[in-house]
């Protein structure tokens, strides 16, 4: 990635930042935390690295983004919108009754979305799914999920692990937005995991760590992981893997940043206006 594209895109985090705070902010309900913590693990995905369209958003062969923290959904559905899955106005509706932008992900819903979550712990398991089907069908497409920090604590998660060693579901990529807090605390507080790379590798996959507000670090990462399947003959073909992405809950908002009380905290006028200022007002 050059340096030029490098600063596009982390001008395009800085907006998206930016947007997220406007809206949870108009209408007084969201989850800015989590929301901020995975805004360039998003957007490197939709604008870098993955094979999706737009006005084709059932292609064959395209690839899948499953957001298994789907508390996080006011950021997929500005990068969905920016993408043009579907109209920007439609955003001011979100978390309304009837909206296509409900509180969490709905394929029902939202053109761009792969999979309904909220439930914590049910993407691995679907995405393992969608990569499998992928393969029968003889796409040569990748299947992403990116999960949260309590959510790995979910023994699901670590069955669908295990079952995606076993049939070598090497286009599988779990990305893991690791930022250290949940919903009640920090992991430390909640449920420790100890040396969680040390697990995944445990469990048979290709552990990569990253910067995860790094787009470069991120793509850089992505391509690690193809080549772990295969795509270029070295490593360790037949492995899914996982991106170790290194965030910060609540980024680029000083009062938010590692605190678990905005997991899911209305923005008050206050508040709203702290936040301007530090994100530095980009549209």
């Amino acid at each position: 990635m050059t340096n030029e594209r490098k600063e596009e895109l982390q001008l395009q985090c800085s907006r998206f930042r930016n947007q997220l705070i406007d809206l949870l902010h108009s209408i007084q309900t969201g989850h800015p935390g989590g929301s901020l913590s995975c805004t360039e693990l998003l957007t490197a995905l939709y604008f870098e690295i993955m094979n999706v369209d737009p006005e084709h958003p059932d292609m064959e062969g395209r690839d899948h983004l499953v957001l298994s923290k789907g508390h996080a959904a006011p950021m997929l559905y500005l990068v969905l919108a920016e993408k043009g899955f579907f109209q920007k106005e439609e955003l001011k509706n979100l978390r309304h009754i009837d909206s296509m932008l409900q509180g969490h992900p709905c394929v029902h819903k939202t053109p761009g979305v792969e999979l309904s979550t909220g439930p914590l712990g049910l993407g691995l398991s679907a995405g393992l799914g969608m990569a499998l089907s992928a393969r029968i069908k003889g796409q040569d497409s990748y299947t992403y999920v990116i999960m949260g920090d309590g959510e790995i604590q979910e023994g699901c998660v670590w069955e669908a692990a295990m079952s995606a060693s076993k049939f070598k579901a090497d286009h599988l990529i779990g990305i893991l937005d690791n930022n250290g807090v949940q919903l009640d605390g920090t992991l430390e507080e909640i449920m420790p995991m100890g040396d969680i790379r040390a697990k995944w590798e445990a469990f048979g996959w290709n552990v990569i760590p990253c910067n995860g507000h790094d787009v470069a670090d991120i793509c850089r990462a992505v391509k690690e992981a193809k080549a772990a399947a295969g795509a270029d003959g070295k490593n360790h073909p037949g492995k899914p893997s996982l991106i170790l992405a290194a965030t910060v809950k609540g980024k680029g908002i000083s009062f938010m940043e590692g605190r678990n009380i905005w997991h899911g905290k209305a923005i008050n006028d206050e508040e709203y206006a702290r936040a301007k200022a530090e994100l530095g007002g980009a549209q």
